[in-house]
């Protein structure tokens, strides 16, 4: 398995930008999708996004939809997730999440993926 590290969360005001990244190591993210989840503090962890590993396929949460976009650079192992135009309800803790052998066009649950990186905060203040 992977190791995951996110960067890149902080506190933006509603209706700015933010842009999260989740570094592989510790082998390479060949094959695998990847994917970001969110929790927010007395709920569950959702779904956000997911990636194929050749890029050819993603999806959304309908939340998300049309302001968040997420994008992988294979030769550097790091996937991206551009945040735009947000709002209160993105405040949470976002992982980042990678699975072997999966198919991105299935994966939305946490049991899809194997790896899971440690969360990084995202703070939408209003």
């Amino acid at each position: 398995q992977v190791q995951l590290v996110e960067s890149g969360g902080g506190l933006v005001q509603a209706g700015g930008s933010l842009r999260l990244s989740c570094a592989a190591s510790g082998g390479t993210a060949a094959g695998y999708i990847m994917g970001w989840f969110r929790q927010a503090p007395g709920k569950e962890r959702e779904f956000v996004s997911v990636i194929s590993w050749g890029a050819d396929y993603s999806a959304y949460t309908e939340s998300v939809k049309g302001r968040f976009t997420i994008t992988r650079d294979n030769a550097k192992d790091t996937i991206y997730l551009y945040m735009n135009n947000v709002k209160s309800d993105d405040t949470a803790v976002y992982y980042c999440a990678a699975g072997r052998g999966r198919s991105a066009a299935q994966a939305r649950t946490p049991d899809d993926f194997d790896s899971w990186g440690q969360g990084t905060q995202v703070s939408v203040s209003s």
